[in-house]
């Protein structure tokens, strides 16, 4: 199974399923290209928008069916990302902004998340509408009642889908969380994207799960809280996976002050600026399942689909290989 944010995402609605249909958008190819390059038989997609008939994912789907890549079942349902509120969520003194909804959006299902999978699915379960103040021991900072009362955990989503396999049903744990910045001393954000992975602590299940998507967050280097994602971590097993893009990288600016193994990075964002290389998107399986392999798509420059790999996103396709003991 994989997970892997592609960033297609645009500025308004229908504009993904414009940009699909037109068969000339060369992110997208590069997408499928990944994405057939790596053939995991589950897939959690992260920073896909979403709309109400599900046009955008179907129409991707069939661009990889006929590069060869059949999915036949699907899930997305609708994100908290530009789900609009009426009110001043982030209390800045205007209504109806970006930071005003559920979670960060221009419009709603803008960054959704989905799930491709050649293995058929069971009902799942989404607690994306749990709001923020009901989780124990949460670090939500004060609000109006009104907001509290309103503002929802999930930036994003938290799923739980099973995946009916030949050796039965696995659970994934699927969510995207806020990234732990771009807010003022408060720490909002971070504050939010601990939670978010906190989310998961208290409800792992006693059967087979997966934790899979993207936490925003390295559980070693960047800016965030990463105590509940270690929890996590701990509380499942880590394949590590790796590559020699990531490894190669040049360890400079950004990622020189980093102390985690940069072969785990997920993600590259400009280390002269910016936070640099981070370990962002994970797939923890629970320990009675058996990793085969792992490791992230990420070639080492100049070799086959390293071009490729990076104009499709910013971030890497992670995989692991589980054995299924029935």
């Amino acid at each position: 199974m994989a997970t892997w944010t592609p960033d297609l995402s645009r500025k308004g609605p229908g504009l993904l399923l414009k940009d699909i249909r037109s068969g000339k958008d060369a992110q997208i190819a590069a997408a499928v290209q990944v994405i057939v390059a790596a053939r995991p038989d589950v897939l959690v997609l992260t920073g896909f928008d979403w709309d109400h008939d599900g046009l955008a994912l179907t129409a991707f789907a069939d661009l990889l069916t006929a590069a060869g890549m059949d999915y036949p079942h699907h899930h997305a349902s609708q994100p908290n990302g530009g789900m609009a509120t009426g009110l001043d969520l982030d209390g800045d003194g205007r209504l109806g902004t970006a930071d005003d909804a559920q979670g960060f959006g221009l419009f709603t299902g803008q960054n959704g998340m989905a799930v491709l999978s050649r293995l058929p699915l069971g009902a799942v379960t989404d607690h994306s509408a749990e709001l923020w103040r009901d989780l124990p021991g949460n670090l939500m900072p004060p609000a109006p009642p009104e907001v509290a009362a309103a503002q929802r955990l999930s930036s994003t989503a938290h799923w739980e889908v099973p995946v009916n396999t030949p050796s039965g049903p696995v659970k994934l744990l699927a969510w995207s969380a806020t990234p732990p910045v771009f807010d003022g001393p408060e720490d909002r954000n971070g504050r939010r994207n601990h939670d978010e992975a906190a989310y998961w602590l208290d409800r792992l299940p006693q059967g087979r799960f997966v934790l899979i998507g993207d936490a925003n967050l390295d559980p070693v280097d960047g800016d965030g809280r990463p105590q509940a994602l270690r929890a996590l971590i701990a509380a499942a097993q880590d394949p590590k996976p790796a590559s020699e893009g990531a490894a190669q990288a040049p360890q400079t600016g950004a990622n020189a002050r980093h102390t985690g193994d940069p072969a785990l990075d997920t993600a590259a964002w400009p280390a002269a600026d910016g936070p640099g290389n981070l370990r962002v998107d994970v797939i923890l399986p629970s320990r009675d399942l058996v990793v085969s392999a792992a490791g992230v798509l990420w070639p080492a420059p100049g070799a086959p689909l390293a071009d490729v790999v990076a104009a499709a996103s910013r971030h890497r396709l992670v995989w692991v290989d589980l054995e299924l003991p029935r």
